[in-house]
């Protein structure tokens, strides 16, 4: 590590840190832009991920997508980048020395307008990408990034430089090993781009059951296609996805309140509160009262 690249590391630690006082995940003026501090390691959290970059200035975190599993600290960055069912933890902090980071959210219409405005080579093509990856930062990334967390000391330019900032940050990602990564998933028409709205489906209705076929003809694929393009975007099958975003939903409904496994089971989409059950116990290690009430304790 360069000691320009270091100094610029410890300045945005010292800015996430004067500016997130507490644990947890921080909303900031400028939109999209979040700051995140932890000063214990911390239960594993599954969440959808939405598209973004996420960079670590102090400690480590683990991401299990599907089979796979993001190992990242300082001096590398995160990019997911589309909607991704995930499992988080943070597994390096302390008081003394705690995890900070912060994620910046982005969508494919910026992409596509960064693409727009550069001449940057199409790497289109007929093989998707795994859309989350762990690359090094650089320089002139992480030179971009400083800028525009340093925007919060004089928030009156906001407005207008943040979103500059952001799509220069896009563009340095873009201009990465991964770039390809956000590229297809921006282009209309790449596979990536139609998995994606595959995704999109699957989200707004996770709680319905659907046929194969259906995904296929949203995604204009042959089955197999589908199943083939749609594990390498996302680690995972249809119904594996579905799976996980049912169980994360159940999972905070009995979290946000005392309901009826019964009930929040056929809310999510299941018929059967037993594969419920089993179901749950597999994902989250614990069955889903005694799971509720263990991390309820973990809070107080």
């Amino acid at each position: 590590m360069s000691e320009k690249t270091y100094k610029q590391q410890y300045e945005l630690a010292k800015l996430i840190e004067r500016f997130s006082k507490q644990d947890g995940v921080h909303l900031t003026p400028i939109r999209s832009l979040f700051l995140i501090r932890e000063s214990i390691i911390t239960e594993p959290i599954s969440r959808v991920n939405e598209p973004s970059f996420c960079i670590i200035l102090q400690g480590e975190k683990e991401i299990l997508l599907g089979e796979d599993r993001f190992l990242y600290g300082p001096g590398n960055y995160i990019v997911a980048s589309v909607d991704l069912p995930v499992t988080g933890q943070v597994i390096k902090a302390s008081i003394e020395s705690p995890y900070l980071a912060l994620k910046l959210e982005f969508t494919s219409s910026q992409v596509l307008e960064v693409l727009n405005d550069t001449d940057i080579q199409s790497g289109q093509g007929k093989n998707s990408k795994r859309a989350m990856f762990v690359s090094e930062v650089e320089p002139s990334l992480l030179d971009a990034v400083l800028r525009l967390v340093c925007l919060l000391e004089n928030p009156k330019h906001i407005p207008v430089l943040a979103p500059l900032l952001k799509k220069e940050i896009l563009y340095w990602i873009l201009q990465g090993p991964h770039g390809v990564v956000l590229e297809q998933m921006a282009l209309e028409g790449s596979n990536a781009s139609r998995i994606r709205e595959v995704i999109d489906h699957i989200i707004n209705n996770y709680e319905e059951s659907f046929r194969i076929e259906e995904l296929a003809e949203i995604a204009n694929m042959s089955v197999s296609s589908l199943h083939r393009h749609f594990k390498e975007v996302t680690a995972m099958s249809p119904i594996q996805f579905q799976k996980q975003l049912r169980l994360q939903e159940a999972r905070r409904l009995l979290l946000a309140k005392s309901t009826d496994v019964a009930d929040v089971a056929f809310r999510v989409g299941y018929e059967s509160q037993s594969q419920f059950s089993r179901e749950y116990s597999r994902m989250f290690g614990f069955p889903p009262r005694v799971d509720i009430n263990r991390m309820r304790e973990s809070y107080v």
